[in-house]
């Protein structure tokens, strides 16, 4: 399936939308996993380490929303196994690759003073876990809804093709008298 632009476009929106959800839930998974772990703050304080770092987190959130779900539409029709599985299992992909960055944030980070530990934590990880899913499963969705499959065209008959097999040309192999 060839990528266009409409394609990308509309997999982006699903990557906006799918962040947008996993932002406006964290203050609920906070108080269930009991860990004050928030990706907005997280990115918004890379930019602005004190002060209204929540405009550039959510900004950046959705930003990095906007870019994975611009990917996956590119890469989710060329990806084996259920449609339903795909969001999921790519959410859960990031989620394994980059956490282990969050050994480095008390080092690197601006504003690490100001953040949970996140490594070592089973509660963070859990937390993040949870996210990930729920960010893959709302993007998967809305993505496969935005871009449906192509559908099925065959492909067109001729006589060349036909005649390749040994049986002569297109017109006897339908003929209503013996050839």
């Amino acid at each position: 399936m060839p990528t266009t632009t409409s394609r990308t476009l509309r997999g982006a929106l699903s990557g906006t939308v799918a962040a947008a959800v996993w932002a406006a839930q964290q203050p609920l998974d906070m108080k269930v996993f009991g860990v004050r772990y928030d990706d907005t703050e997280l990115l918004g304080r890379w930019v602005v380490p004190s002060g209204a770092w929540q405009p550039a987190g959510v900004a950046l959130h959705l930003a990095n929303g906007a870019l994975f779900g611009a990917l996956y539409a590119t890469l989710a029709p060329r990806l084996p196994g259920p449609a339903a599985l795909k969001g999921p299992l790519a959410g859960m992909t990031e989620h394994v690759v980059t956490w282990p960055g969050t050994a480095l944030l008390d080092r690197i980070h601006p504003a690490a003073d100001r953040l949970p530990q996140l490594w070592g934590s089973g509660r963070a990880v859990a937390q993040a876990t949870w996210r990930h899913l729920l960010f893959g499963a709302v993007l998967g969705e809305l993505e496969r809804r935005l871009n449906p499959p192509e559908p099925f065209a065959p492909l067109p008959v001729d006589d060349v093709v036909v005649a390749s097999n040994g049986h002569g040309s297109a017109e006897h192999l339908a003929s209503p008298e013996p050839v």
